[in-house]
């Protein structure tokens, strides 16, 4: 007779006071190297967690009331990246103590699309962000904020907007790629340098709404509004191919993140829960049923905790599976 699957595990600790939906997380470290987790909320504050104390140090308010959708922080100063539904993307300077917003970028489109971020020097970065018009994405250089690259898919593809993005660079390549996650379902690999389309595949009947790329075995994985996971692959680093879908209880993927030692996957879903996947097999292995409301995304710290975003106002936060 099989041994009864253990129940799922209940969070180490739950963040409350957010106020209002979380839709952004993004762990980062803190002074003297204590992790730090922050949020986006709908309202558009963005809340500096200690993860000691387990209570807010900052409420950060620099979008205007309107819904904080990404959260990055870069190691100049250290620098917080906010990206906002009222059209900015908040450079905030975090150092001393401080919380002040510094720059700012005037974003094209409000959309639902978050930025992508990637190092092209030691302080100079790449952010890929949704353009003009429906179906464009820019690519714009920071601190300059000069544009790099505009994306813009050939007349008649009928794309629709882009839903989500991943600015990557092979190790074996000079040049930077931009994948883009469409309305119509399909995922795009572009060439950011020569502004092409390398490759294009349609992975869902839905509108893509994240996607997540382990560059180590040049494989990723992405969630729509339907009932399948998409897992793909970059033949050498430039030729998309669907591997295979995995079927899903019910339909609507928010987010999906893969743990920063790619062993773990874990979605974000409209059905209120976490599922949590061994990435290479793509074996279900939890099903986290805290929440009562849609979760609106997820994030991975390097030492192997899971924080979960949600409509209820909550944030939990996992230790799950720890990496050995």
């Amino acid at each position: 007779m099989a041994a009864p699957t253990p129940p799922p595990p209940d969070p180490q600790f739950v963040l409350r006071g957010a106020h209002s939906a979380v839709h952004a997380l993004h762990f980062c470290a803190g002074a003297e190297g204590h992790p730090l987790l922050l949020s986006g909320s709908l309202r558009g504050l963005v809340h500096i967690w200690s993860l000691q104390t387990r209570r807010p140090l900052a409420a950060l308010d620099g979008h205007g009331g309107q819904c904080v959708t990404w959260l990055h922080t870069l190691p100049r100063g250290p620098q917080l990246l906010s990206q906002g539904r009222d059209l900015q993307l908040c450079v905030w300077d975090l150092a001393e103590g401080r919380n002040a917003v510094v720059d700012a970028v005037r974003l094209e489109s409000m959309g639902f699309c978050r930025a992508s971020i990637l190092a092209d020097g030691p302080q100079r970065w790449m952010v890929a962000v949704p353009g003009r018009g429906n179906d464009e994405v820019q690519v714009l250089e920071l601190p300059s904020k000069t544009l790099v690259s505009c994306l813009k898919p050939e007349a008649g593809a009928r794309l629709g907007m882009p839903m989500c993005l991943q600015l990557w660079q092979a190790a074996s390549s000079s040049r930077p790629s931009l994948l883009a996650g469409y309305e119509d379902g399909s995922l795009a690999l572009w060439d950011v340098s020569t502004r092409k389309v390398c490759s294009r595949v349609a992975c869902h009947s839905e509108p893509v709404m994240g996607l997540a790329l382990d560059p180590w075995r040049a494989r990723g994985v992405s969630g729509s509004a339907e009932k399948a996971l998409a897992v793909w692959s970059l033949e050498g680093q430039q030729a998309l191919q669907v591997r295979g879908t995995h079927e899903l209880t019910n339909p609507g993927i928010a987010d999906v993140k893969i743990r920063p030692d790619s062993k773990i996957l874990a979605t974000a879903g409209w059905d209120h829960r976490v599922r949590v996947f061994q990435w290479r097999t793509m074996r279900p292995l939890a099903v986290l049923a805290f929440h009562s409301a849609t979760i609106h995304c997820v994030a991975f710290d390097t030492a192997g905790l899971l924080a979960a975003g949600s409509g209820d106002q909550r944030i939990s936060v996992w230790s799950l599976y720890p990496p050995t």
